[in-house]
């Protein structure tokens, strides 16, 4: 039959009846993709399998390889999970999404859970998932969302709704429960085979599921260093009483913004000379401060301020670059893409930095070379350097946490720091803020203000930065003798009034555009919070400017 549309999907011309769903399609794109479709792309927007198709779109799928419709993935996940506790034991039972760990989200109950508990549960989600049951989107009065949210007992969309202007939200229903996503739905429960639940604690476990860059289902790996400052600083803020973004909009709707501000700034100083404390008790062993972690984590000032601290104990730091030490350019490892992999640990001459970090230990004079960035070259150094008695070196890169890197060096003489925003804050009960977005707020911020980048290239780069973290540096974070968490409780409220113009000015044609739309979706539950009262040797100031370290 000749139909009366003319669509192109995944590259081919097709004529195709009109008043078809997307999700009419995806029958016959099933078997190019190793999991479910879940979305459909046309051009660079993603639209939910139960939109109509129109005339003359470009259409792709995706699968959860995807990393918006990972996103959506996720989140499926955790509607159903609300779902099977609520037909198990009641809408009382309640689940909290913190934060992620490992390659998984953690989620709190304010029920008792056992193995045994969770293995019904995760039975029961499995059971939804069987029956193929539908997702069904709904646009309703905020009025009847915040009455449904408050009969339901889930204060924290109640608060985030008051300070929503929009009089329309957008829910998602799945049997006799709605709920609200910062993302898109898949249309039905079918498609979330892949999952599985971890047992953690009698509050709290692990959901698993596979990610942009692991095939299946990763056995989950306890992060005990990384959990615990996750919990010290989540308890700090319960204390605070900020435990989602409505907490923080009642902080600066009330005027105390500043004071959040300078507590926090207290603190986060305080950790860092504590840090500081530990290496000066070990002085007599530790002679390297190796010091590792993402994008945008703040290694600069931290690395700045920790020099600081350990100048006012008697110590005398004297970094070296890991950078320094590439290889020629022309030798750099390629990867399988064929580009330029500046990022593998064999991009480094690791030979020449250990055995120059090894004599300056024993003593000798060692003459440090510099790389050549416009040349592409390692340039011997022309005047010697003696590391003295009371100097340590500090040494940042994305290889510092790396095993491999000064393997004749005793262990003890190593201190290794593991550093990130590991953010805590959440949006409301079910939607969690990532450190990786809280990272990519940070980044365009500083990228458009150091060196002039349009947000669609530090968006259109961060993917292959990811990877390069998911490679290179989370494989290493449990080497760190401390985790320093560089996040602040604040900082996207701060944060929002300086990228919120730059992600507006992304066009919708660009194929950067969905990510900057997320991002400004997430950004509008934040009252915006001025900068006057952070100080000038804050971390954040490495981002939006006038550190006092720079």
């Amino acid at each position: 039959m000749i139909g009366n549309m003319d669509v192109k999907i995944m590259g081919e011309d097709k004529k195709i009846a009109s008043g078809l769903t997307y999700f009419d399609l995806v029958g016959d794109y099933q078997d190019r993709f190793k999991y479910p479709i879940l979305l459909a792309k046309v051009g660079n927007t993603y639209k939910e399998l139960s939109d109509f198709v129109s005339n003359g779109e470009d259409i792709n799928f995706v699968d959860l390889k995807n990393s918006t419709a990972n996103k959506v993935y996720v989140n499926a996940l955790i509607l159903v999970l609300e779902y099977a506790i609520t037909t198990l034991f009641g809408h009382t039972n309640k689940i909290e999404v913190k934060y992620s760990i490992d390659k998984g989200i953690y989620i709190t109950t304010n029920f008792d859970l056992t193995r045994k508990k969770l293995e019904v549960i995760k039975n029961k989600m499995k059971d939804i998932v069987y029956q193929d049951l539908s997702i069904t989107k709904h646009n309703v009065n905020k009025k009847e969302a915040i009455e449904y949210f408050r009969l339901m007992k889930d204060q924290s969309k109640v608060d985030l709704y008051n300070y929503n202007t929009n009089t329309m939200v957008t829910l998602y229903k799945l049997g006799s429960i709605y709920d609200y996503f910062f993302s898109l739905m898949p249309t039905r429960t079918g498609v979330l085979k892949d999952f599985d639940l971890y047992f953690l604690d009698s509050n709290g476990f692990v959901l698993l599921f596979p990610t942009v860059y692991i095939d299946g289902i990763k056995p989950y790996e306890h992060h005990p260093k990384l959990f615990e400052v996750f919990d010290e600083y989540g308890k700090w803020a319960n204390i605070m009483k900020i435990d989602n973004v409505p907490d923080l909009n009642k902080v600066v709707s009330s005027g105390r913004a500043d004071d959040i501000i300078r507590i926090e700034e207290t603190l986060q100083s305080n950790r860092l000379l504590n840090i500081a404390r530990t290496i000066v008790s070990k002085k007599n062993d530790v002679k390297i401060i190796l010091i590792a972690g993402p994008s945008s984590s703040g290694k600069t000032t931290s690395c700045r301020k920790l020099s600081m601290y350990l100048r006012s104990f008697g110590l005398e730091p004297r970094e070296i670059s890991m950078d320094d030490y590439f290889v020629d350019r022309e030798f750099t490892p390629r990867d399988e893409n064929g580009e330029p992999d500046f990022e593998c640990l064999e991009a480094i001459d690791v030979k020449h930095f250990d055995k120059d970090v090894k004599d300056l230990l024993n003593g000798k004079g060692v003459k440090l070379p510099t790389f050549n960035f416009i040349t592409g070259k390692q340039e011997p150094g022309t005047d010697e350097t003696y590391l003295g008695k009371n100097e340590v070196l500090i040494i940042e890169g994305i290889h510092a946490l790396n095993d491999r890197i000064l393997t004749s060096i005793e262990r003890k003489n190593k201190f290794k720091i593991y550093l990130s925003p590991l953010t805590i804050l959440t949006i409301d009960m079910h939607n969690r803020i990532s450190t990786t977005d809280n990272r990519l707020l940070r980044r365009i911020v500083r990228d458009n203000r150091t060196r002039g980048y349009k947000v669609e290239d530090t968006i259109r780069s961060w993917q292959k930065v990811r990877l390069g973290e998911e490679k290179h540096i989370f494989p290493n974070q449990d080497a760190a003798d401390v985790v320093y968490n560089t996040a602040l409780i604040y900082e996207i409220g701060v944060l929002k009034t300086y990228v919120e113009p730059l992600l507006y000015s992304v066009p919708s044609d660009s194929p950067q555009y969905e990510t900057a739309r997320r991002l400004l979706n997430m950004l509008k539950t934040f009252l915006p919070i001025p900068s006057d009262a952070i100080p000038d040797e804050s971390l954040l100031r490495e981002f939006i400017g006038g550190s006092c370290f720079n």
